[in-house]
């Protein structure tokens, strides 16, 4: 039986410290960072949404001199966050209705949009590219097919869904964005499966 969407957001409140822990920081994810970076330049707007205690993704992108917002909806991962680096700026908001008053360069949202559900994936692009300028860059972690799935937040079971790889080109496609790049399952990002796509 497949998680509930609704226990997201408590999970995380109650695993920041366990999965904090548990994350890697080996940087598996640093080939693709590279490529989503490859049109941007230092000091460029980067939002890291679903940032969690922000390392390492947020991590990498400060330490290649990017401009930085992590916005998350767990107060226990931002509180991690703050603590490891108080000038960052850290914003609570839910991916699912967040409204930011700016633009960026580049939007990623790695192991967190997948959290939503289909339906709210969709809305959710459709906010990541009003908020994404002109040539901005969108990468997202994805399931590899349509359907839910389950996975784990240290002990505990959280809710996965995806659309197909044809699902989300046409809504990327509805929303002005075009899909760059679409690698399931990755082996050498422990298996994710990334989806890269650019603001028209």
């Amino acid at each position: 039986m497949n998680a509930n969407p609704d226990d997201t957001h408590a999970v995380y409140e109650r695993q920041a410290t366990e999965y904090d822990k548990r994350r890697s920081k080996a940087l598996f994810e640093a080939r693709w960072l590279a490529r989503f970076t490859a049109s941007l330049k230092p000091g460029d707007h980067v939002l890291d949404l679903g940032c969690g205690a922000g390392d390492p993704i947020a991590r990498w992108f400060m330490a290649e001199g990017f401009d930085v917002t992590g916005v998350d909806f767990s107060e226990a991962m931002l509180s991690i966050a703050r603590e490891r680096w108080p000038e960052g700026d850290w914003r609570y908001a839910d991916m699912r209705d967040f409204e930011l008053d700016q633009k960026f360069d580049g939007i990623i949202a790695w192991n967190s949009f997948f959290h939503l559900t289909a339906d709210e994936q969709k809305t959710c692009i459709a906010r990541m590219s009003h908020h994404l300028r002109p040539g901005g860059m969108l990468m997202l972690t994805v399931g590899p097919s349509e359907g839910e799935a389950s996975g784990t937040v240290g002990a505990e079971i959280v809710y996965h869904a995806s659309l197909s790889p044809a699902g989300y080109a046409s809504c990327l496609e509805e929303n002005g964005l075009l899909l760059t790049g679409f690698l399931a399952e990755d082996p050498e990002t422990q298996s994710h499966t990334i989806l890269m796509a650019r603001k028209i």
